[in-house]
């Protein structure tokens, strides 16, 4: 899935890859997926912009690391089958994924491999995709209330930026902390935060 020449974009991480559905039954699920109103702005929204999405854009695959998915920049989507089984985990997948390819269709010159970039992608796909609305997050045991978005969003973002080889942590938690009310109030091509 990655590859040391173009870096995966947007890693969400979910469960252990020992219960995921086939190839097949994660294709049928990208499929229905493209029926959610969110998915078919998004794409409606990158075609508006100049981006066509094509049959092949969003792929199903067997992915190796402890990821639902991901964007690599020029080539489309993949969906970690081996990681997912119902069909709103696909769901969130492809949108947040969508998020990404929208923000490189949109700005022209995004390079991932910068850390202010590829995090402020990563902000807006994880508060615009709902990864970290409140039910998600207790599901994934954080408890907390007060703050927990903000919060989940950062702790996403980091996770996420640990794929970017040029980015340490250090340099990603820098990035986010300068980007970050600007990308988090960026809620393109939505008028608000779904």
């Amino acid at each position: 899935m990655e590859d040391d020449t173009s870096p995966t974009i947007g890693s969400s991480r979910f469960g252990d890859g020992q219960r995921g559905s086939s190839i097949e039954e994660c294709q049928n699920m990208i499929r229905r997926s493209l029926r959610n109103p969110k998915v078919k702005f998004l794409i409606e929204q990158m075609e508006k912009s100049g981006c066509r999405v094509g049959a092949n854009f969003i792929n199903a695959v067997v992915c190796k690391g402890p990821i639902a998915g991901g964007y690599t920049a020029g080539e489309g989507i993949t969906v970690c089958s081996n990681y997912l089984t119902i069909q709103d985990e696909v769901n969130q997948v492809v949108i947040h994924e969508l998020i990404h390819a929208y923000d490189e269709c949109r700005a022209k010159n995004l390079d991932w491999l910068n850390c202010a970039h590829h995090s402020c992608s990563e902000i807006r796909a994880n508060h615009l995709s709902g990864d970290c609305h409140f039910k998600r997050e207790l599901l994934r045991g954080y408890l907390d209330m007060r703050g927990h978005e903000q919060d989940c969003i950062k702790r996403r973002v980091m996770m996420s930026m640990r794929n970017n080889p040029n980015c340490t942590e250090a340099a990603s938690k820098d990035a986010m902390e300068a980007i970050w009310d600007i990308c988090y109030n960026d809620t393109k091509p939505f008028d608000r935060a779904p």
